[in-house]
């Protein structure tokens, strides 16, 4: 199997089209954005229930390591679809971050959720100075 070096966990990991998408998001996260690489955790650990474990894509935390942004990827040819957005929703349950974002590489969904729990999309990915 074909593997691929993944900066953000340190390790070589396979070389999947969803792992492309991921790699290629993080990293214009990082160079494009201004996000720190040490303040973005890959393939983090969640309960989202009696006994459920999951795993979120990735987390963005701030520097006092509050959750700023969950993201969920996809593989290039799987929609990002309600059923996502409805994925994501249920990761932040838990997670608590103000920002979700899915990205299957053609399409980018940027949503905000403010204090009150109101979802409102965002047309751009808020750089790192903007959160």
């Amino acid at each position: 199997m074909v593997s691929l070096f993944c900066p953000f966990r340190r390790k070589y990991v396979a070389a999947t089209p969803e792992e492309h998408v991921r790699q290629t998001f993080l990293h214009a996260l990082v160079e494009h954005y201004g996000y720190p690489q040490s303040l973005i955790g890959v393939e983090v650990p969640i309960a989202v229930g009696a006994g459920v474990d999951k795993r979120c894509d990735a987390v963005v935390y701030s520097r006092s390591l509050q959750p700023l942004m969950l993201i969920e990827f996809k593989a290039p040819e799987v929609s990002i679809t309600q059923s996502t957005l409805d994925q994501a929703a249920v990761y932040n349950t838990t997670v608590h971050a103000p920002y979700l974002i899915l990205s299957n590489s053609k399409q980018t969904v940027v949503a905000h959720i403010d204090d009150n729990q109101q979802i409102s999309f965002l047309n751009h990915i808020p750089s790192w100075n903007q959160l």
